[in-house]
């Protein structure tokens, strides 16, 4: 999304810091083209001054944190979104407030859907070579449960350890399977694999076939 304004001033510095000032961005934010340049004419008779047009257009990260910000208060949720982490391929947006667990939902799956709708807002119009990626958290949520996951991984290796047992957990989400798989790596004697399919998709914890 573009938002632009046409601005005169008697010099194009000037005219740049009245167009970011009308946009509601700082000057580094904001792009231009001139229009006319100004004109100082004979003792002040032909002067004119410099017409910009300035513009700016929203980066993927913007477009998600509207995006985000929108749906809250649409939602009736009273939180702070910020920008925390940013670069060319992906930003981290993290919601922080009181009584968010609405938004995080049962093992994250309302904070999973919250993040796939920005992420479709902010790569709308982009190409899919040059996809980007959006990160959502709440109250640093995913980093806490990312540990709770890694905790139970290893607590149920050292259970099909002693019991010579395969173990299935419970369904889980591409990124929360890739935790345990990880995780799982790390332990002697154990493997991971899944089963099932799409929401319903596990993971088995079995002892490693001697090779």
């Amino acid at each position: 999304m573009i938002k632009e304004t046409t601005v005169s001033a008697k010099t194009v510095e000037l005219a740049l810091e009245k167009g970011a000032e009308e946009l509601g961005y700082p000057v580094e934010k904001v792009q231009y083209e001139i229009l006319e340049e100004a004109k100082k004419g004979i003792l002040g008779i032909g002067s004119s001054n410099a017409k910009l047009r300035v513009y700016h257009e929203d980066t993927p990260a913007e477009i998600a944190h509207g995006f985000i910000v929108t749906l809250l208060g649409n939602m009736g949720v009273e939180a702070e979104v910020a920008v925390s982490e940013e670069n060319e391929e992906g930003v981290l947006i993290e919601i922080t407030g009181e009584n968010l667990g609405l938004l995080i939902g049962k093992h994250g799956d309302m904070l999973d859907a919250v993040q796939y709708l920005a992420t479709l807002a902010a790569n709308k119009d982009r190409d899919k070579d040059d996809f980007y990626r959006i990160s959502v958290d709440v109250e640093g949520y995913r980093e806490k449960r990312a540990e709770a996951l890694r905790s139970l991984a290893r607590r149920m290796a050292e259970r099909v350890l002693r019991s010579r047992r395969n173990y299935t957990l419970e369904p889980m989400n591409a990124y929360e399977r890739r935790i345990i798989h990880s995780e799982v790596q790390n332990i002697e004697g154990v493997t991971t694999y899944s089963v099932g399919q799409d929401a319903d998709r596990k993971i088995v914890i079995s002892l490693e076939k001697k090779k």
